[in-house]
């Protein structure tokens, strides 16, 4: 029986190893004697250059750590502290981010709710009128998670409609974009479908998830929302003097649309473990699976038999919500062995009764 680190994590897709692609495009870039710091090397003008061929259009580039600050100073870039940004209230950052959105931005988060993840129109509007004047933060901007914390994507049809609601109200539209690349391939549209032709301002593009080991994109599809963005981007600790090492694998990812056909491997792994765990075990699955991630309803008897039988997954939402997540690296034998367990443990339950 596999345990531990030979066992595949299900709790998130970013305890996935480096692809690759991502790993071979970083040794290649490693193989450099010496390169011009801070962003001025070829392999950071050449991944800015494979971001705008991508999106097809002429959009400003740059490269953070990690998604957290690649959320928060892109929503400090469109905010002021006296502004205010609409999000839901499952959105990576109102959830998991510390605060950070609101630490760098000074603006304050208006949550708001919505079915399966998504902002509801209605309640977005609802949220803007309980702020009607200079005694409440001004609305500012929305920002959506695609995919969603859910696991549900936004439909084009989706964000055009609160495209039209935000530019009737003098709001930007941001897009955390995490697992952008599984939003991409379960609408199988262009990457310019889904953000600027639509109204997205800037898109926060994340690659953690996708294969590479560190490094995010803040795109802005307005180059004049991005003036002076670098200066934040050094004020925050976020500009790396080795710019070589976060781009290198995102030349990678970006070459020969890897970035989608690893989303295409997950997306496609999530939709085959959700329908084995149905059919197999007799899970509930609770959301809708439109990109990588599952959710099930599982009691805690069999929570604690598959934690010692070594798979890690973690509660979503209380009280017997747990999320599955798929990766580019998960197997079918990984899935097949998960559900394996599963229905073992259930059989072994009802020995018992």
């Amino acid at each position: 029986m596999k345990r531990g680190a030979d066992r595949y994590e299900f709790a998130s897709d970013n305890t996935a190893s480096i692809c690759p692609e991502a790993w071979d495009a970083l040794q290649r870039a490693n193989a450099d004697k010496a390169a011009p710091s801070y962003g001025d090397d070829r392999w950071t003008g050449q991944a800015s250059h494979l971001v705008r061929e991508m999106f097809e259009i002429d959009c400003e580039v740059f490269l953070v750590f990690n998604g957290t600050a690649a959320n928060a100073l892109a929503l400090a870039q469109l905010c002021q502290p006296f502004h205010s940004v609409i999000c839901h209230e499952h959105a990576h950052i109102q959830t998991d981010e510390c605060g950070a959105p609101e630490f760098f931005s000074g603006s304050k988060l208006l949550v708001t709710r919505g079915a399966n993840g998504k902002i509801d129109i209605d309640e977005a509007e609802a949220t803007i009128l309980r702020q009607p004047e200079l005694h409440s933060p001004k609305p500012r901007a929305i920002s959506i998670t695609q995919a969603t914390e859910l696991g549900t994507v936004y439909t084009t049809d989706e964000i055009r409609a609160l495209n039209e609601f935000a530019r009737k109200r003098s709001l930007f539209l941001h897009m955390d974009g995490a697992r952008f690349a599984n939003a991409v391939s379960s609408l199988g549209c262009a990457p310019k479908a889904l953000t600027w032709e639509i109204g997205v301002d800037v898109l926060c593009f994340g690659g953690t998830k996708n294969g590479i080991g560190a490094g995010e994109l803040v795109i802005f599809f307005k180059k004049e929302l991005a003036r002076e963005f670098d200066y934040r981007v050094k004020q925050a600790g976020q500009l790396a003097s080795k710019m070589r090492f976060l781009a290198a694998p995102w030349v990678g990812l970006l070459t020969g649309a890897v970035w989608l056909h690893h989303a295409e491997h997950a997306n496609r792994a999530a939709r085959q473990l959700a329908e084995q765990l149905r059919s197999e075990a007799k899970i509930d699955i609770v959301f809708p699976v439109e990109a990588n991630a599952i959710f099930v309803r599982m009691n805690e008897q069999l929570v604690r038999g598959l934690h010692e039988r070594g798979w890690d997954f973690y509660k979503f939402i209380e009280p017997d919500v747990y999320r599955l997540m798929c990766s580019w690296s998960v197997t079918e034998a990984d899935i097949a062995d998960f559900v394996g367990d599963i229905v073992a443990l259930k059989r072994n339950e009802e020995a018992k009764h």
